[in-house]
């Protein structure tokens, strides 16, 4: 089968791999129809998340076709076409009969804070991803779920991540009624996630980026201010004159990992590689919100330290929530919003390219060219 093949920091290719195998009775196999190169790929790809090793797969984000099932499968059956959440979870242990299914205990044996995630590096279980023709699915009585009859395959796929980690980053935010909210980051979670904010009563949303062409993009979709930080000066005092001094009631961090804005974090983050990626993000938002307020992270960081003021988090009583998004928790609600014109997961769909010409998507995602928003390969 034809799959990406990861060869080291910025070089991937297309390549002709063995079809995945059962290897359990709980795993099924998909043929996938559709899959996405998502904003954290883009740390994988650029070398900033440890034991990310040569010859993997990448690819969280896909919806296919059951091909084949293992003999303890009931839930999905051949012929099914089901979407992927990114969460490997086993649906049993301790944290996910609470819903965080992307905190599973059983899934990740290389970690005990994260659960499994298809396709990123072995810190996250070493599963290879859906960036292939075919995908091995463990734990299929939990995780793949039938896409509803007259779903458009391109807004199901986005269901697999980008709406789920956008809405649950503006739930962790406790937005309440009249809430003014900020978002540092406008890749396509940043966007969905001012869009969601709208759903939880913001009064106000403002999203903060440096790519003119993103941050008109979010304008027209998430109907939101938003600001080009190299533009504003300091972001931080920016934010606290538009708010009569007070700082924004919650603030999201849609970033992560490769923020720019700020020379020792990038330096030390995504040069030296020092910390676990630049917490450029993190810093503006903590110290943006108000004493009181919420910050809800999801943009993602390595398994190691971050320099992040947690001083003023103290002085400021501040919340701060962050978790990788559990998608199977909130797929029911997200489907209706989907099905009833509330959510438009595949208007932020720029690029549809070919599995074969996966090397260029990920060149052009990265170096942000062609105003690329969100790219979907098609296997």
């Amino acid at each position: 089968m034809l799959a990406m093949d990861y060869r080291g920091p910025k070089r991937v290719r297309a390549v002709q791999k063995p079809m995945p195998e059962i290897k359990h009775p709980q795993d099924s196999i998909v043929k996938v129809l559709r899959t996405c190169i998502c904003g954290s790929d883009l740390h994988l790809y650029n070398g900033n998340v440890p034991d990310t090793r040569v010859g993997t797969t990448f690819g969280h984000e896909f919806v296919g076709e059951v091909v084949e099932v293992g003999s303890e499968v009931t839930k999905v059956k051949v012929g099914d076409r089901v979407l992927v959440p990114f969460n490997i979870a086993c649906g049993e242990c301790h944290f996910c009969r609470q819903g965080m299914f992307g905190n599973c205990h059983e899934s990740n044996t290389e970690a005990t804070a994260v659960g499994a995630i298809f396709g990123y590096s072995h810190t996250a279980g070493g599963y290879d991803g859906g960036q292939a023709e075919y995908a091995r699915v463990p734990y299929s009585n939990v995780g793949p779920t039938i896409i509803p009859e007259g779903m458009d395959l391109d807004d199901a796929v986005l269901l697999t991540d980008v709406v789920p980690t956008g809405y649950q980053a503006a739930e962790m935010a406790g937005i309440q009624t009249g809430d003014t909210v900020v978002v540092f980051g406008a890749g396509p979670v940043g966007i969905m996630a001012a869009r969601c904010a709208w759903l939880f009563g913001a009064g106000r949303v403002i999203i903060i980026d440096k790519e003119e062409y993103r941050l008109e993009f979010a304008r027209n979709y998430s109907y939101c201010e938003a600001y080009n930080f190299e533009e504003i000066g300091d972001p931080v005092v920016f934010i606290k004159k538009i708010t009569d001094w007070i700082g924004a009631d919650c603030v999201i961090d849609a970033v992560g990992a490769e923020a720019a804005g700020n020379a020792m974090q990038t330096i030390t983050g995504r040069k030296l590689l020092l910390q676990a990626g630049s917490a450029t993000a993190v810093h503006w938002a903590i110290n943006s919100v108000k004493k009181g307020g919420v910050v809800s992270i999801v943009g993602v960081y390595g398994p190691t330290d971050n320099l992040i003021p947690i001083g003023n988090v103290l002085n400021k009583g501040l919340t701060i929530r962050a978790n990788q998004a559990s998608v199977k928790r909130l797929l029911p609600r997200l489907i209706q919003h989907v099905q009833n014109g509330t959510l438009n997961p595949k208007g932020l769909i720029t690029h549809r390219i070919p599995l074969a010409e996966v090397a260029d998507g990920y060149r052009m995602f990265s170096a942000k060219l062609d105003n690329c928003i969100k790219p979907v390969l098609i296997p």
